[in-house]
């Protein structure tokens, strides 16, 4: 009988799981800065000495600034799928909390179906399998819109 891979993320506490993930990052309670990955022990905005941060929940949509494609592997410490896929990495502006996170796109999506603007959304994805354990990632995914003729396209290109 074949067991269910536990499902671990990559790295702990950078992300939450489920049906809604979101990024886990920081706001000072001074002033209201919010920084990814989480801070622990001081506001890194260089006007606040505030020590005060609260854990939060960061946006899960944002919308690319910018983004380009990664076609070689990164360099340890960083994780890589084996074999290792080229993929598509955004640079995402969150709106509320006025700051930008980079992180790879989904598979599948190619920098051609991209732009500047486009609305993208947080997804967990499985990176990789082994000793029983799926290796969780976060990335962003598309979001898909509707267009005069009713078809869903994701990121807004016409269908």
């Amino acid at each position: 009988m074949t067991s269910t891979p536990e499902p671990v993320p990559v790295i702990a506490g950078w992300f939450s799981t489920g049906d809604e993930p979101t990024l886990t990052g920081s706001q000072c309670r001074e002033c209201r800065s919010y920084f990814f990955p989480k801070q622990l022990f001081f506001c890194k905005n260089p006007r606040c000495t505030s020590r005060e941060l609260d854990e939060v929940a960061l946006s899960r949509r944002g919308r690319i600034w910018s983004y380009t494609d990664n076609r070689f592997a990164p360099p340890p410490p960083y994780v890589a799928g084996d074999p290792f896929e080229p993929y598509a990495v955004a640079a995402v502006e969150l709106e509320l909390e006025q700051m930008v996170v980079m992180g790879q796109l989904t598979r599948g999506v190619d920098t051609d179906a991209l732009h500047v603007g486009m609305e993208v959304e947080l997804v967990v994805e499985v990176l990789d399998v082994s000793d029983g354990v799926e290796h969780l990632v976060w990335k962003w995914r598309p979001v898909a819109s509707t267009h005069a003729s009713g078809a869903i396209a994701p990121g807004g290109n016409p269908s």
